[in-house]
């Protein structure tokens, strides 16, 4: 490796991106950049997170309860999908409203709160969006910039540092900036903590002047938006305007002299190093403070000008977190004369300290548990807070395949050394969600569906949620009313304090089932049985979890048959690849069968005949034909006319919806029928199934001795498929095929 020359390489990079990003600039350069694109420069830090949001870009999510639009900045595709946040797509709708709010009225007066129980992503939420901003703010279109002053050494002026005459008697050269002035020419160089707009620099009355000039007017027509209080009226920081008044009374109101001290620095936001991102945990302080600079000897070599000044630097995370966000972990955790200033930070933008105020720009985004905010509710202060407080709700997931997107990504960020076997993480999901399902109120219904939904239980209000999917035991009439109302039902209990989704099982409780599971000495892949017995494990301690202590109504939070319920739900699944992998039957075969059944009530529907595919013969529909599938596929009191009546009629649905699909999905439009039709098929294969899964075994164990040729190559093609096309290993499959017989197939 030629050390050198890898250096002179990697120094020329770090210098083009340097000049490219436009990293430094005079006062004169950065008003340049302002005027090519003044809407972009004068953005506050709601206008700034707003630009985040749509940076990133948003879609659509279509879910049996309704449509959703889901930010892609909570997939966090800047980091490679680390630190994505399943679901809570109504959360991410929430606060990019309140955040659009905050754009319109031009002014950020509220406290944003999330609330939630615990784990249920609140925390997530928030590094989501502060991670966005950091990276959006590297973008060229995020650029951020604030100014520092700059005083050049004294033998480059020749006397005192930028006032007045030099020790000759001679004025200091005509320097036009001192911005780009290297490290060795400058004597002192005072940041600003706060990170002052550069605007400021511009006076109040001028500035308006200014936005008139490139903008034609104060509120941009088609933006949605004004421009902020913050920019239009903002002011330099204390100390700031102390230097600043200092310099333009050293050099007699000579404003452009007093500019060419102005050095404009891009910066970038950053939660590792507090920079416009800031997280305070809960503590017993007000998180600002200041201290003075001038009492510091490093600032000995200051301008006597500046010497003679008190000068005060802000400090703290309201400081470091000025022109983004503030997050405030667990708020209410303070006792409240603690956070009783954020009453004015919210609503004026102001802290006020001993020796000046401080004006912010930034959002304040907090999160609190259930508990907390109940609590905080009750007392007499929260009357003055309410009208400073945006609440935005954060449930517990409600979908399955959802919450088993957390899991994912919890075995994707760990090492466990071991297989994960197929339904490990399903197990875990349905019984996560099933915990927090509360019974429907009948009484909120109309008609048929009262009764309806009186009778779900809490894993058909799983499946209903998650894929739309009804009971086998509704008409197909009922079944299309359900579905219909699956997003009423999604938001029956919104309104209500104990609404769906405030308590249950945590992600996190489940997390550590999980990784419990993958230390038991019982398997060598982490199963879903091992899974299980985490979960009954954490069912036999009621007095550690909070939700277990609920009354059962109606089946709903009966948390020990919930592991029944997921253990039911694993031996159909484990049952449809055992029978998929022995090759027994053909989805396809299904299909036919079903196509051929559909197209004989098609012609009895109409009253018409049908040609025979041997004879060429026209014939009447075989009644015979189809009463033997409608003794498989139609529920036992449903009558035999409006069922096919209803059938052909959700076909027509289908071709009316879907006009561009050539061949109809019949899978897709009677799920219920189709599973009904591989159950009754397999049923009377129990005996044959049960042999071909012992054979397995015994050869996953070594014992071939005993299989006849045919035996053996059933068994390979069986295992080969258990692996190849499901996911499982030589073990796991060994575990799932036990299993099966021992909970199914059991004498």
């Amino acid at each position: 490796m030629d050390v050198r020359s890898y250096l002179e390489t990697l120094g020329k990079d770090v210098r083009d991106s340097f000049a490219r990003d436009r990293t430094i600039l005079a006062f004169d350069q950065y008003l340049d950049l302002f005027a090519q694109d003044p809407l972009r420069h004068s953005r506050n830090a709601a206008q700034y997170l707003k630009d985040v949001f749509d940076h990133w870009g948003a879609y659509d999510v279509e879910t049996p309860v309704g449509k959703f639009r889901r930010f892609r900045l909570f997939d966090c595709p800047f980091a490679g999908g680390e630190g994505r946040v399943a679901g809570q797509e109504e959360v991410q709708a929430a606060i990019y409203r309140i955040v659009g709010n905050f754009v319109r009225t031009g002014r950020i007066d509220k406290l944003v709160l999330l609330h939630g129980p615990n784990g249920s992503a609140k925390s997530s939420l928030v590094a989501a969006i502060q991670d966005a901003m950091e990276a959006y703010s590297h973008e060229r279109e995020g650029a951020l910039y604030r100014f520092n002053w700059i005083f050049p050494s004294e033998k480059l002026v020749r006397g005192a540092i930028g006032f007045g005459e030099g020790k000759s008697g001679q004025p200091p050269p005509d320097v036009a900036s001192y911005a780009h002035l290297d490290g060795e020419s400058i004597d002192a160089r005072l940041g600003c903590e706060v990170r002052d707009h550069p605007l400021f620099l511009i006076p109040r009355t001028e500035r308006r002047r200014l936005f008139e000039k490139h903008l034609g007017v104060l509120e941009p027509a088609g933006q949605g938006s004004r421009l902020s209080d913050y920019v239009l009226d903002g002011d330099l920081c204390h100390k700031c305007r102390q230097i600043f008044g200092a310099l333009l009374g050293a050099y007699q109101g000579d404003y452009l002299k007093v500019l060419r001290h102005v050095q404009v620095e891009r910066f970038y936001a950053s939660t590792r190093y507090q920079v416009a991102l800031a997280t305070v945990e809960p503590q017993l302080s007000v998180d600002a403070g200041f201290r003075q600079v001038t009492a510091d000897r490093s600032h000995g070599s200051l301008p006597a000008a500046l010497q003679s000044l008190s000068l005060f630097e802000p400090v703290g995370p309201l400081v470091a977190g000025n022109r983004g966000i503030v997050a405030y972990a667990d708020l209410l955790k303070r006792p409240l004369e603690h956070f009783k200033y954020l009453l004015g930070v919210s609503e004026s933008a102001q802290v006020s300290l001993e020796h000046f105020s401080l004006y912010l720009d930034t959002i304040l985004l907090a999160s609190t548990n259930e508990k907390h905010l109940a609590a905080f509710k009750e007392a007499p202060d929260f009357t003055s807070f309410k009208g400073r407080i945006e609440l935005v709700r954060v449930p517990y997931l409600r979908r399955r395949t959802i919450e088993r997107e957390i899991y994912e990504q919890q075995i994707a960020r760990s090492r466990f050394g071991k297989h994960v076997a197929p339904h490990a993480l399903d197990v875990a999901a349905v019984w996560a969600v099933l915990t927090r399902l509360k019974k429907p109120i009948p009484e909120r219904y109309q008609g048929d569906l009262r009764d309806i939904v009186d009778d779900l239980s809490p894993l058909e209000k799983l499946d209903l949620y998650d894929r739309g999917q009804v009971p086998d035991r509704l008409a197909m009439s009922q079944a299309k009313e359900l579905r219909k109302s699956a997003e009423e039902i999604w938001r029956e209990s919104d309104a209500y304090p104990n609404y769906e989704g405030r308590s249950g099982a945590s992600a996190r409780e489940i997390k550590t089932a999980i990784a419990n599971a993958v230390q038991n000495p019982a398997y060598r892949c982490v199963t879903p049985q091992a899974v299980l017995e985490e979960l009954a494990g954490i069912c036999r301690d009621k007095s550690v979890y909070e939700f277990l202590q609920q009354e059962v109504v109606d089946g709903f939070h009966d948390h020990e048959e919930f592991v029944r319920t997921a253990e039911a739900e694993l031996v159909d699944a484990v049952d449809d690849e055992v029978r998929d992998s022995m090759g027994l039957i053909s989805e396809g075969q299904y299909r036919e069968l079903f196509e051929r059944y559909v197209l004989h009530v098609s012609h009895w529907v109409k009253n018409e005949k049908l040609r025979n595919r041997v004879t060429g013969e026209f014939e009447p529909p075989d009644e015979g034909r189809m009463v033997e599938l409608e003794a498989i596929v139609m529920p036992e009191d449903e009558d035999r006319g409006d069922f096919r009546r209803g059938l052909i009629a959700a076909v027509g649905a289908y071709r009316l919806d879907h006009p561009e699909v050539e061949s109809i999905e019949y899978p897709r439009i009677f799920p219920d029928q189709f599973r009904r039709l591989r159950d009754h098929y397999f049923v009377e294969h129990k005996k044959l199934l049960r042999k071909n899964g012992e054979n397995v075994l015994r050869f996953l164990s070594g014992d071939q001795g005993g299989l006849s040729p045919r035996d053996l190559v059933q068994v390979e093609k069986m295992v080969a498929a258990m692996t190849g096309r499901h996911g499982y290993c030589r073990e796991c499959t060994k575990d799932a095929i036990v299993f099966l017989l021992r909970k199914r197939y059991a004498d």
